[in-house]
């Protein structure tokens, strides 16, 4: 694949389709509540089901937990591991957050075998709750 000044690198082959009917959602916390840390984050999905990183089964995926991101990473690419951007690749459904006291801005991009959002990607609404 040439890649110039204006060609981006686009994982193409690596986009996995997910059902129209497809939905990321946090279970917990609310949105707007005020939590204690360390605090507990609950991934719900549906119309999909979870498979470890590196199983590339049809309409599967597994999270990653966007910590205070203001845009979305690229959706044709592999998801960057960062303090960010917290891959969930073992297939877990929840995790424990220990976050500065504050605002804080928590959102799920579920990915595919090969940590690349869905073609329609399933992503969770932004959700902001506060650390005391």
């Amino acid at each position: 694949m040439l890649v110039g000044p204006f060609v981006h690198p686009v994982y193409a082959a690596d986009l996995s389709p997910a059902p129209e009917s497809a939905a990321a959602y946090i279970i917990s916390p609310s949105n707007g509540d005020t939590v204690a840390a360390p605090f507990t984050v609950r991934f719900g999905l549906s119309g999909m089901g979870i498979a470890p990183a590196g199983i590339d089964r049809p309409n599967t995926g597994h999270h990653h937990l966007l910590v205070d991101v203001d845009e979305l990473p690229p959706l044709t690419e592999p998801l960057q591991g960062s303090e960010q951007v917290l891959h969930y690749g073992a297939g877990q459904t929840e995790t424990q957050l220990t976050l500065e006291p504050g605002k804080h801005t928590l959102q799920l991009v579920l990915g595919n075998y090969s940590h690349i959002p869905h073609e329609k990607p399933v992503i969770s609404e932004k959700i902001t709750v506060t650390v005391e």
